[in-house]
């Protein structure tokens, strides 16, 4: 499974507000809350810990977990801007971040050696869905993906990996 996340920096600066009371208690475990507010950049730092957190939940309902608002069950466990493992009911996944002035995007994947068979997937392509779950169609072969969009950034990813337990 892979799941996948961009912030659009500019859109988040200016319709969300971190800093107003209780907004990171909804968000953030206390040791994500403590790293944040410690770094000499947390708006970047709110913003790639949301980005690694939709990417793990996505595959979370791609693997048929619960939908809903649950952020501070992920927790994301170490402090590199780039490479991150997030952990949700003790399930370890990974991320990969990257982060511009303009936007932070994150790829998520249960095994790390998956980070490899990643593949995008072209605007003009399309993706399908079977309940909900996205699938991207190669030679006959349904592959996992993810798709993501956050005001005028996109992207679309599958793995490229056969899995026989995927539908």
């Amino acid at each position: 499974m892979i799941g996948n996340d961009v912030v659009d920096l500019s859109l988040v600066k200016s319709e969300s507000n971190w800093k107003r009371e209780g907004y990171l208690d909804k968000i953030f475990t206390d040791k994500e809350q403590k790293f944040i507010l410690t770094n000499s950049n947390p708006d970047k730092i709110i913003w790639n810990l949301w980005s690694r957190k939709e990417a793990v939940y996505k595959i979370i309902i791609q693997k048929g977990g619960k939908r809903g608002y649950y952020p501070r069950k992920l927790e994301c466990q170490n402090t590199d801007s780039e490479n991150g493992i997030v952990v949700f009911e003790n399930q370890i996944y990974h991320t990969k971040t990257s982060v511009s002035e303009d936007y932070i995007y994150s790829e998520a994947v249960e095994n790390i050696l998956d980070f490899d068979k990643i593949i995008e997937i072209k605007k003009s392509e399309s993706l399908n869905k079977v309940n909900g779950i996205p699938y991207y169609t190669v030679d006959n072969q349904m592959f996992s993906a993810s798709k993501t969009h956050h005001g005028k950034y996109e992207k679309a990813v599958y793995l490229n990996k056969i899995n026989p337990k995927f539908f």
